[in-house]
């Protein structure tokens, strides 16, 4: 049975700054999903992290379909006007278009969307950042499909050593979509090369070699390119299917251990480790540090069973305590080097207007 999972999330008000939405807000949307849209949807779920609202919906509609994005569009709408009468900071902040035109691409909500072909035991994880960029997700997808390092599966499954194909985007190019495709493992180095710039290249989908069916799909929204102007980070989304042809659940979770660091945090111009958090946590410490969170689904005929908390667990509160002393160190270095991110990629303009201020009074020494 084809069925086709959209992930849609947007950060559309919340309490006390940069925290979390209120629960009036959820429920609300909650309740708008319910409401209208049981003549396409089978099923649905609403939650967040941090700031951001996540929907999750299973149809049959395809990919890109304009009764699925238009119901997602008003659902964030419905939030936003509850986050106004409840006088919430940045109500309706990523909603950056006044009217729907037929795909919420390119009006400011992250959308990752994946069409298949259900298995039996259908099994995927919701993967959900916030303070961060939609590049946060490279390093652990470079490192659950193509490094047998953390992926034991592509040594000891024959179907999983046939390889991956990774569609990359070129953020940088708001004109159109810029793309190319490389192969794991003959194109492994040059994969390498373009996914270590977080800020221009990103992971948009990967699809199995063996199967030809899509793994993951990311969202890859730079609200700056949408709004021209700092609105916000962009707090990635991401769909996974994990088991049999693809890597297993523990395998795609194995390197978020790492607390990698990934640009955002305060401002989304800084630089912090991701940490992976509970369901239905805030942010905090310095408007971060930016975060992930992880839940866990399997589907039948597009109902969905689940989810589990995959960060819900003894060894990630390990994580989260090393993630902590990684924040503090790069905090500790305030403005200086690598703490804050490169001129090119600060979400604040007001270092370039002071900086050009001065030119004029510099002089030149003999």
């Amino acid at each position: 049975m084809e069925i086709t999972l959209s992930a849609v999330k947007a950060d559309v008000g919340s309490i006390g700054g940069h925290i979390r939405p209120s629960e009036e807000m959820l429920a609300r949307i909650r309740d708008f999903l319910s409401r209208e849209g049981g003549g396409v949807l089978i099923d649905h779920h609403v939650t967040h992290v941090g700031d951001d609202i996540c929907l999750l919906l299973s149809h049959r509609e395809g990919v890109g379909n304009r009764a699925i994005h238009r119901l997602s569009w008003e659902a964030f709408r419905v939030g936003a006007r509850i986050a106004k009468e409840e006088g919430l900071y940045g109500a309706g902040q990523d909603l950056l278009k006044d009217a729907f035109s037929g795909n919420v691409r390119g009006l400011g909500p992250g959308v990752a969307e994946l069409s298949l072909e259900e298995r039996p035991g259908e099994a995927f994880l919701l993967l959900m950042a916030d303070k961060t960029s939609p590049g946060a997700f490279n390093l652990p997808f470079y490192l659950a499909f193509a490094d047998p390092m953390t992926c034991p599966g592509l040594i000891l499954s024959p179907r999983l050593g046939q390889g991956f194909r990774f569609t990359v985007m070129d953020v940088a190019h708001p004109e159109a979509d810029r793309v190319i495709e490389l192969s794991a493992p003959e194109d492994l180095y040059d994969l390498a090369a373009l996914l270590r710039d977080n800020d221009r290249f990103v992971i948009e989908r990967i699809h199995s070699r063996a199967s030809g069916e899509q793994a993951v799909a990311c969202s890859t929204t730079r609200l700056r390119n949408i709004a021209g102007r700092y609105v916000g980070k962009d707090d990635p989304v991401a769909l996974v299917r994990v088991q049999r042809d693809f890597p297993a659940t523990g395998e795609v979770l194995a390197p978020f251990a790492i607390a990698h660091y990934v640009p955002g945090f305060m401002r989304g111009s800084h630089v912090g480790p991701l940490m992976p958090v509970r369901a239905g946590t805030a942010v905090s410490f310095f408007d971060g540090p930016p975060v992930v969170m992880g839940l866990a689904f399997s589907c039948h005929q597009g109902k969905l069973a689940g989810p589990v908390d995959v960060f819900d667990h003894p060894f990630w509160d390990w994580v989260r305590a090393r993630a902590a002393e990684k924040a503090c160190e790069i905090r500790r270095q305030g403005f200086s080097g690598p703490a804050m991110l490169p001129m090119a990629e600060l979400e604040y303009t007001g270092i370039a207007d002071r900086l050009t201020a001065l030119e004029e009074r510099f002089s030149l020494r003999g």
